[in-house]
């Protein structure tokens, strides 16, 4: 029995140690994400107030918002990064899950050369000059085209998918084929809603990719127009150049624009930016928990 009761006080001792540091990397994670916020929120003159801890505004006010709404290129960048995102990472899930099932299939002509040159790939990932030259030669300079076809079907992630269609148990297949069914069918009906978990998973990493993308925005994309949020972030935020964000024409719309805080205005643009993906998260992560074969058949 004592045996009994001081394993058990070991186990609240250890979950309540688990606890205490779940709750301080939380704490990491969040301090800075508030203190944004609250920068962006405040008072323009109780900005310089604020401290790197503080979570809660000084003040209220949304004129960082309104000044960011009121450009023109700010607002469509966020089109051009949802565009970009959306489409990119359907044209990943549909490509990676495609190749994943062709590489998985036991009959396959050449699967090993194929698988072969997979590896190579992933090992030797082509640099930007031959890309470069590529992306120019089949005329997407300057289209969002050469930015979302970047790495339609990621190496690795096409490995982990390939992981899950080998775990469908091969009697699901073979039924399907009894009933007629080709392999788009089997590819659409039973591979992909027994790995729900597995697309999730990869939505989020190539949604995440596309969302942060701006290196390759920078070298293909000279339009304005066309540039994506994090483009526009990197000139205001890294380059420091305020006439990204901040014009003639902001300035007499809004008359404490002319008070406001380049503090205040590049913590509203980073919650901007940031919001999206905090968005997605809570819809993706309920296919974590959940087991690649639900409801599998029984041998």
């Amino acid at each position: 029995m004592g045996r009994r009761v001081r394993a058990s006080l070991g186990d609240r001792v250890f979950r309540a140690l688990i606890m205490v540091i779940l709750l301080a990397i939380a704490a990491i994670i969040l301090v800075p994400i508030l203190n944004l916020l609250a920068l962006s929120l405040s008072d323009p003159r109780r900005v310089p107030e604020l401290s790197g801890l503080d979570v809660l505004p000084k003040g209220f006010s949304l004129i960082v918002y309104k000044v960011l709404a009121a450009n023109r290129f700010f607002m469509q960048s966020i089109l051009n990064s949802v565009f970009i995102t959306v489409v990119g990472t359907l044209i990943n899930l549909a490509a990676t899950a495609m190749a994943a099932y062709a590489l998985t299939r036991p009959g396959l002509p050449g699967k090993r050369l194929f698988m072969l040159i997979v590896i190579v790939i992933m090992v030797f990932e082509p640099g930007i000059v031959p890309e470069y030259l590529v992306v120019k030669k089949v005329g997407l300079m300057n289209s969002m085209w050469a930015v979302i076809l970047y790495k339609a079907v990621n190496v690795y992630y096409l490995i982990i998918l390939m992981r899950f269609f080998e775990e469908v148990p091969p009697s699901f297949i073979e039924a399907a084929r009894v009933d007629g069914a080709g392999h788009g069918t089997i590819l659409r009906k039973i591979m992909l809603p027994l790995s729900k978990s597995a697309m999730a998973t990869l939505a989020l990493f190539y949604g995440v990719m596309h969302w942060n993308e701006y290196f390759r925005a920078s070298i293909y994309l000279n339009d304005p127009n066309k540039y994506p949020l994090q483009l526009i972030l990197r000139q205001f935020v890294v380059l420091d150049d305020t006439s990204a964000l901040i014009g003639a024409g902001t300035l007499y719309s809004y008359d404490e624009a002319a008070r406001l805080s380049y503090a205040a205005l590049r913590a509203g643009t980073i919650i901007v930016s940031i919001i999206p993906v905090l968005m997605l998260y809570p819809l993706i992560l309920k296919y974590y928990t959940r087991g690649v074969m639900e409801g599998g058949v029984k041998e």
